[in-house]
Formats: structure tokens, sequence, C-alpha cells
């Protein structure tokens, strides 16, 4: 039989990528284009769903190209994206969230908290499927935006004839089909896959009444589980548009973090079983999932979702709203960041990365790094807590800074704020195990974590391995997991991860330095209590 290939299509915040794999995992090729990202006062992001999905046909056919294999090998493609929401009239046509009026803004991005106010209102009725999501929706979630669109824009609400989740919008352009995934609909839509059905009783009781009495026709009726193909694959226009074959496999849509989970958790040869691994997702934001072969409710924790990411398994998730960006954002307000800024541009790198080189290269370990933050306390909420705290009126804090204008105060800026993320993944950690998901390995992925600086200190900070895959970009094989599945390649999802995953390093923590981190794990959680007190009274 010849070699069969697979695509993964991954559409983050500010570019859509894809990447072409074979059997064993290893990608042949990979190819990435900037998309639109418009950002508005109010904590507002939109974006356009027809610039994205003209990325995703440029970077499909540039990834084919530069893998140098015939379309016609290519025998399963998958798709994961951010959690936004994407606004259809009929036939497709975009229409508008934007109060700019502009058609092509008809997403709602998944930073955007505009939904603030909705969620409050939604979280106060104390309804029954909000312990699926950890107690508490989030202003990310899609019926907060969706009650905002019905309340500030009810024109575009009522005129609407799909609201898709950014992933399965892809897999509707592509197929053809209207069905929905259910990782997207059962982790920020309220869908309960364990019972298999929407809760009519919700969407009256918080004012999105209609999508009930319509029989969620706009929102999904018909739901698929993980590695399910769809329809009968590409049609003849999308394959046109992407380079590839008609009816080329295509299988259920992922959330971007959630295709990362199934590249990482599934590696047959790392230690410990799916249910004893934390997939760390490391980009823009940070999410967490554990699975658990139990549903298991953690205060401040979404889910657990039934079905969403490992077939059969419950997923518990968490994260930080802002974690790549809340150490581009922290190191910007140094007074040195200009100049350091300049030079990491003509050596090709991001100004953290430059940071975390010069960290290294001043100390002889990369645990000893740490040492660098004595005496400075960061805690890195600049968009608010995901979790546990669920939280996001939640803002950052830095304790012990001085008026030291040089590098070497910024490296020290930028190693505190690190830290900082470190001592949230633990309060995450903290709060799983005592629900009982005793997690015995962290499994990161995202661009951050292809950092040994990153990995070790996040190891040291929550006193646990974290382990690194051979997947260089473990979130574009994550989807294509997905189109292998539904090639029929692998008899299911799981026999997919374990073949196509592999486990290439483990990163200990260092015993030496768990006191220290111990103390300043305090001093983070003391900060962000003390933080939140003075939230409150100035709301008095």
């Amino acid at each position: 039989m010849s070699e069969q290939y697979f695509i993964g299509v991954d559409v983050g915040t500010a570019s859509a990528r894809a990447g072409v794999f074979d059997r064993g995992g290893a990608m042949l090729a990979a190819a990435s284009d900037p998309i639109s990202l418009f950002i508005e006062p109010g904590d507002r992001a939109e974006s356009s769903s027809t610039d994205i999905w003209r990325a995703v046909c440029k970077v499909v056919k540039a990834a084919v190209r530069e893998a140098g294999i015939a379309p016609e090998r290519v025998a399963g493609i998958g798709f994961d994206a951010t959690c936004s929401l994407v606004v259809l009239g009929q036939g497709g046509t975009p229409i508008s969230v934007s109060d700019t009026g502009a058609d092509e803004r008809d997403i709602i991005v998944w930073m955007d908290h505009r939904a603030l106010d909705q969620a409050a209102r939604i979280n106060a009725g104390g309804h029954a499927v909000l312990d699926y999501v950890g107690g508490s929706i989030s202003p990310e979630m899609q019926t907060p935006k969706l009650l905002w669109l019905a309340e500030n824009k009810p024109e575009a609400f009522a005129r609407a004839w799909q609201f898709f989740d950014l992933p399965d919008f892809l897999t509707w352009k592509a197929t053809g089909s209207l069905a929905r995934s259910s990782c997207t609909l059962t982790c920020k839509w309220t869908y309960l896959a364990h019972e298999k059905r929407w809760d009519a009783s919700y969407f009256q009781a918080v004012g999105l009444g209609a999508l009930a009495e319509e029989g969620f026709i706009r929102i999904g009726t018909e739901v698929l589980a993980p590695g399910t193909a769809l329809g009968e694959g590409l049609t003849a226009e999308a394959a046109g548009e992407l380079g590839l074959r008609p009816g080329t496999a295509v299988g259920s849509a992922l959330i971007d973090a959630h295709a990362g989970g199934i590249g990482t958790i599934g590696a047959s040869d790392g230690p410990g079983e799916i249910t004893d691994r934390m997939a760390y997702v490391f980009g823009t934001s940070a999410c967490t999932m554990a699975s658990a072969t139990e549903a298991r409710l953690v205060s401040g924790i979404w889910g657990p979702y039934f079905d969403a990411m490992v077939p059969g398994l419950w997923l518990s998730e968490g994260g930080q709203s802002a974690a790549g960006a809340a150490l581009d954002h922290l190191v910007t307000l140094h007074p040195a960041s200009a100049a350091a800024g300049a030079r990491a541009k003509a050596a090709g790198l991001s100004l953290p990365a430059y940071l975390a080189e010069h960290a290294e290269a001043s100390l002889p370990g990369l645990s000893e790094v740490a040492g660098l933050a004595r005496g400075l306390h960061i805690v890195p909420e600049f968009l608010g807590n995901r979790a546990p705290n669920a939280n996001p009126l939640a803002k950052a804090i830095m304790s012990g800074l001085g008026m030291d204008r040089s590098e070497a105060s910024l490296v020290n800026l930028y190693v505190a704020g690190l830290l900082g993320l470190g001592y949230g993944l633990r309060q995450i950690l903290d709060v799983s195990d005592a629900a009982g998901l005793q997690i015995q390995s962290i499994y990161i992925s995202g661009g951050a974590g292809r950092s040994k600086l990153v990995r070790q200190l996040l190891a040291d900070a929550s006193g646990l391995p974290v382990a690194v895959t051979a997947a260089g970009e473990p979130v574009l094989l994550g989807a294509a997991m997905r189109g292998a599945t539904a090639s029929q390649a692998f008899a299911s999802p799981r026999d997919a991860m374990s073949a196509m995953s592999k486990t290439q390093e483990i990163v200990a923590p260092n015993e030496d330095w768990q006191a220290y981190h111990q103390q300043r794990y305090l001093a983070f959680r003391q900060l962000q209590s003390l933080a939140e007190a003075i939230r409150q009274s100035d709301a008095v």
C-alpha cells in the first residue's frame, strides 16, 4: 500500500498553520500565514472568517508543496482552532459583530471580554449546567458572548443562520456538514455530552430561550465524538481551494489547546497512563488538561467534560488567560525593553527568548536562574485568572520593583514573570489533587514550551516532572491525528495517539530548589489574596 500522509491545520490568534505528517508522527513540512486580528478598546478582539479560510487554504497548499508529496496521498485532514465565536448569515455570509459595522469582522475572538456582565449574570443564576464548567462560566465561553450579541446587536443575532465555534466553522467549510465536535460544544457551549443533550432550561433562564425554542438548529443538532469522520470528506469546492483530493477524510475538530493535549499525553513510551498526565499548552495563553475515568468536580476548573478530548474520559480544563502574552506584556513595561528588543530583533529572537538566553548564560545551571528573581514577585494575571479562581477581573501584581534600568534587571523581571506562571500552574495542580486528580507528570507543548529554561523552571516551580514529546509541533500533530483516525488509518483516536506521539525527554524538578520555590509560592498566594481584597474594597 502506498504511504499515507495526514494534514493538521491549526488556527491560532494571529496565524494559520498546516503540517504534513506520516503514519509515525514525523512532520515532513509545515507552513504558516498571518491572519487579521482587530483589537478594540474595552478588551475587545475580532477577526474575519473569510481571511482565516484564505490563510488555511494557502498554508495547506504550501505545506503539501514543501513536503514534496502528491495531494492524492493525503488520506485525512484535521482542524483545530481557538474557541472563537463565528456569526454567519444565510449561505455563510459574514455578519458583523463589531461596532465598526465592518462585515468582515464576524468573529468574537476567544480573548474578547466584552461579555463580562453577561457572564456575571449567568453565574448569579447558579444553573445546574454550571457544575460542568467548574461552577462559574467564563466570558471567554460562547453563551455569554451569544447573550451579549442578543442584547447589544439584536438584528445581527436574529439574522444569523449559524453560530459556529471556529473549529466547527473550518470543518463546515471543508465538508459542508453542520455537525459539531463534542470538544467544542461540551467545553465552550454547555452541551452535556455525557447525556447527549442541550439543557433547554439553561438557555431559557439566561435569556437565550430563542435558541432552545428553535431546537438548537443554529448552534448544533448533530454532535460528533472524537475522531469521527464528517460527511463525505472534502467537497469538490473545498478540495480545489485546499489543493487536495475531493473526498479526503475530515475528522471532527478540536479546540487548539486540546489538539496539543492529544498530540502529547498519549505517547506510549512516557511515564504512567493518560490519566496520570496533565497536558500543559503554553502559548499566548496557557491551558491545562487532565483526563479521568470518573467525573471530578473541581472548583474553578472547567469541566468535567465527557468525550471532549480523549474518547470515554472526563476532561478537567484550567489554565491562564495570558501566559506567553503576559510575559510579552510584562517585559515591555521595563525601561530597558526598547534597547533589548532591538538587540533581540537583530538576533532573530523574540524579546522573551532573548532574555531567556541571557538568563541561561549568566549561571551554571538552569535551576539556578530562579535565583535571579530573589526579592521580586510577579502574579502575571494581566487578563484575569482563568483557573482556579475563575476571576476575569483579577489583575497583575508586581512586588519588589526598584529603580534599576539595566538590561540585567529586565532579565530578572522576565524570570520572575515566568516563575509566576509556574506558581499559577502549581495552584491548579493543588486543587486538582484535592479533587482526586493525582497528576504525576506534565506534558508540555506550545511555542514557549520549546525553551529548556522554561521547562526546567516550570518543573521546579510546580514540583512535578515536565515531559517533552519528540513532536516539534504537537498542536499540529494532534489535529493530524484526527484526520488519521477519520481516514481509518487507525482503529481509534487512542491508537493514533499511541502510534504518532513519542516522549523525547523528561525534565525532573531540582530537589535543591524546592524550599526556595515553596517560599515563593506562598508569597504568590498571599499577593493574590491581598490584591483581591483590595479590588473588592475599591468596588465599594
